[in-house]
């Protein structure tokens, strides 16, 4: 059951910028901007799995934010098509230009960085706390 409810969820996550400002600006919503390596970096994974894959982060998030992923896998056979890969590399040099895995920026709806985070062993509703301080400085 957790496996599935974690495989609907990814489903939420947006994967192209434009699209993710659009919905952001439409619902007047920040976009969560997470940058994993989802087949080779142990903290993306503990984060995936003890954050982002409960209850509570989907449920507050769905209503909260526009989620928007920049995956980097390194496994041939989880490769991206090359136009996700460009468009990730891209993200990458604007808002992740230290290459820190996982990193979590927090972004208004038209794209301008609020802030960001790594991982953290907390609960859920504690990351939750921290993604929020960001926006709540506007």
């Amino acid at each position: 059951m957790m496996l599935v409810t974690s495989f609907c969820f990814s489903q939420d996550w947006i994967k192209n910028i434009n699209e993710a400002k659009e919905l952001a600006m439409k619902n007047d919503k920040p976009i969560l901007l997470v940058f994993s390596g989802s087949d080779w970096c142990a903290p993306c994974m503990k984060l995936e799995k003890q954050v982002f894959s409960t209850e509570e982060f989907r449920q507050y998030a769905t209503e909260n934010y526009v989620l928007l992923k920049a995956d980097f896998p390194q496994r041939k056979k989880n490769k991206l098509p090359e136009a996700q890969q460009t468009h990730n590399n891209q993200l990458a040099e604007e808002y992740n230009k230290n290459g820190f895995f996982p990193l979590v920026v927090v972004l208004n709806s038209k794209g301008k960085s609020l802030g960001s985070i790594g991982y953290e062993k907390v609960s859920a509703n504690n990351y939750i706390e921290k993604i929020n301080k960001f926006v709540k400085q506007i």
